[in-house]
């Protein structure tokens, strides 16, 4: 039942995740894409890779060495102003602590995991320590073959490793729509995945927020400035403990973080 319940919830929370921001992300297909979502959602400008780097313009050159968080509008705060999405909250985590990283919200609304796999070069540009994987929730949504999912991930997390990144993956559920196998093998994709490249897991990005409706937006689907606080401490719990090996030395003596679960 706690599996059907954040399924249903997670149905609720992708069917608003809408079409690629800035319209025409024009690649060929990867494994197991679709025509995105139309009901015309678009994600927070301030918040997508895309916005930050217009076709054909170099990537921008962080300050810092780079956290990127590879998603869809969950990560990209829908609905939120910038500072209130998760990426930021834990962004303040990280600038508290004293550690010299920048966090890029590196999301676009309606994305699959192959969407993720074409948005990957430019996402991995420059300094990145590490890779936060948080897609799958739209391959859920359309009920995309879970072996095309597991390809695309795997993809991706390889040519993060291959590239010296290190990677933090947040696992997704699927709607009980399609039933308890593709439910079950789309769950364990994630789990087989994290544990045959040794990663570092979250089961569940929205643990504790999905289905809250005190956590979500009026219209139940999107966290809002509460629920996206407790989706970043729960991030926190697994990404916390990897910053001192990531090679960026704190600036100096961490502040207390009182709000840490």
């Amino acid at each position: 039942m706690r599996w059907c319940c954040r399924g249903l919830a997670l149905a609720m929370s992708l069917a608003a995740c809408g079409p690629f921001a800035g319209g025409g992300e024009g690649p060929a297909p990867v494994a197991g894409d679709r025509a995105p979502t139309t009901d015309g959602a678009p994600a927070p400008a301030a918040t997508t890779a895309r916005e930050h780097a217009p076709a054909g313009a170099p990537p921008r050159v962080a300050a810092r060495p780079r956290i990127v968080i590879l998603g869809d509008s969950l990560t990209a705060g829908l609905g939120l102003p910038t500072d209130e999405a998760y990426p930021a909250r834990l962004q303040e985590r990280i600038d508290r602590g004293g550690w010299r990283f920048e966090v890029v919200a590196a999301a676009v609304s309606g994305d699959t995991t192959a969407g993720g796999v074409r948005r990957l070069a430019w996402a991995l540009d420059g300094d990145v320590r590490l890779l936060v994987v948080a897609l799958g929730g739209n391959d859920a949504l359309r009920g995309l073959p879970v072996g095309q999912m597991r390809d695309n991930l795997a993809a991706i997390v390889d040519e993060a490793a291959r590239r010296g990144v290190r990677v933090l993956l947040a696992g997704m559920e699927a709607p009980p729509n399609f039933g308890p196998a593709y439910a079950s093998n789309f769950r364990n994709v994630f789990r087989n995945l994290a544990a045959s490249r040794d990663l570092t897991f979250v089961p569940f990005l929205l643990e504790g927020v999905a289905g809250m409706p005190e956590l979500n937006q009026a219209d139940g689907i999107h966290p809002n400035a509460e629920g996206a606080e407790g989706v970043a401490a729960h991030l926190w719990v697994a990404l916390e403990p990897l910053l001192d090996g990531l090679g960026a030395e704190p600036s100096g003596p961490p502040a207390v973080i009182r709000d840490q679960p």
